[in-house]
């Protein structure tokens, strides 16, 4: 049941990301009060998370979104939202939209009308800069976020209790991952100026992108950890799952994260990409099966060995095909010494990453 049935639709829009040609943009409208996951006691921290799930969806609902050219003319786009709520801008840039010289987080604005009249709301969208040739596309649970997930009833029930009772800056980060992810991400960049419509962000040298079977739920939530936890931001494709085994199982993980990665890379013909992910979900077979699709598209492949079992015979064909491939593979359980990996690959601080070597390095 809603716990929001009478309350206005709001829109709670997701971070976009734009080429010169293409920019991509989703929101949901549900009927909700405007929660954070700010610091407070536990039932605060259940509440909030809850009015994430129980909300109402809004459908059928016109939204225009407003963007500024880059000769200052506003340039306007309408979309409904379906079913479940949920808005998809997927739009041509008429004319010349070029990329700053360096990546920037740019906004947007989202407009609709509820029973308490206009409404506004700011979105930000994703900038590689002109010069970017190297993007990160990212896993989330256990990639960056502990969960200890191995796909038993006990170990969901387990995270699911830490996702009600905790507030995402009390979650566990995945040890070193601030660094190596620093390390990975290049120089950051702080905002040129504040927008007035709100927050602004910084942005990283080379820009970040997290696929994940969590639930479009979760999406402050991951926000607020990763801002907690000194991570960088990027834009996520997440999943319109509810609170079933499935959100954060295995099952159907691989499908939807080959999906997800070969749009974003696709997004960008002209950048390759590292791909960051973890042995518990399947990201092994993914990335090897994306490596084969998009060959040449992917620079470098990082797995975080969180599980104890031995990779399936699956993950070893995988593993041998990115191989045969030339793609740098680097499989290690901490991410202290995939920093290290990275220095000796010549990602850090190489900004169009030639100097990658040409064996897989196994760290201990």
């Amino acid at each position: 049941m809603p716990i929001f049935p009478t309350a206005p639709a709001q829109i709670h829009p997701f971070f976009g990301y734009r080429s010169e040609t293409r920019l991509m943009l989703r929101a949901r409208a549900l009927r909700s009060r405007r929660n954070e996951h700010n610091s407070g006691g536990r039932w605060q921290a259940i509440r909030t998370l809850m009015s994430h799930y129980a909300s109402h969806e809004v459908k059928a609902l016109d939204v225009r979104m407003d963007l500024k050219s880059p000769d200052g003319e506003v340039v306007s786009h309408r979309a409904v939202t379906d079913k479940e709520g949920y808005v998809v801008f997927d739009i041509g840039l008429p004319g010349e939209w070029p990329l700053p010289d360096r990546p920037r987080w740019e906004v947007v604005e989202l407009h609709w009308k509820n029973d308490e009249g206009e409404q506004c709301v700011p979105a930000h969208v994703l900038a590689p800069g002109a010069e970017t040739h190297l993007g990160v596309i990212s896993d989330v649970d256990d990639t960056i976020i502990e969960t200890g997930i191995t796909g038993s009833p006990r170990a969901l029930l387990r995270n699911w209790r830490r996702l009600l009772a905790q507030h995402p800056e009390e979650r566990i980060a995945v040890p070193h991952a601030d660094t190596f992810y620093g390390a990975l991400g290049g120089a950051r960049f702080d905002p040129e100026e504040a927008s007035h419509l709100g927050e602004s962000l910084p942005a990283t040298q080379r820009p970040f992108f997290f696929v994940s079977s969590s639930p479009w739920n979760l999406f402050s939530y991951l926000v607020a950890f990763k801002k907690a936890k000194g991570l960088p931001l990027g834009p996520m494709v997440l999943r319109d799952w509810g609170l079933n085994r499935e959100t954060f199982g295995s099952s159907s993980h691989g499908g939807h994260k080959v999906d997800a990665i070969k749009q974003i890379v696709g997004f960008y013909p002209d950048m390759r990409f590292a791909l960051v992910g973890d042995d518990t979900q399947g990201d092994v077979t993914a990335f090897g099966e994306v490596a084969e699709a998009m060959r040449g598209r992917i620079a470098a492949i990082f797995i975080r060995k969180a599980a104890a079992d031995p990779l399936s015979p699956e993950e070893v064909a995988a593993k041998a095909s990115i191989e045969a491939l030339g793609i740098p593979m680097w499989l290690g359980p901490s991410y202290d010494a995939g920093k290290q990996f990275l220095r000796a690959t010549g990602l850090v601080g190489d900004k169009d990453a030639k100097d990658i070597v040409d064996t897989v390095e196994e760290a201990q």
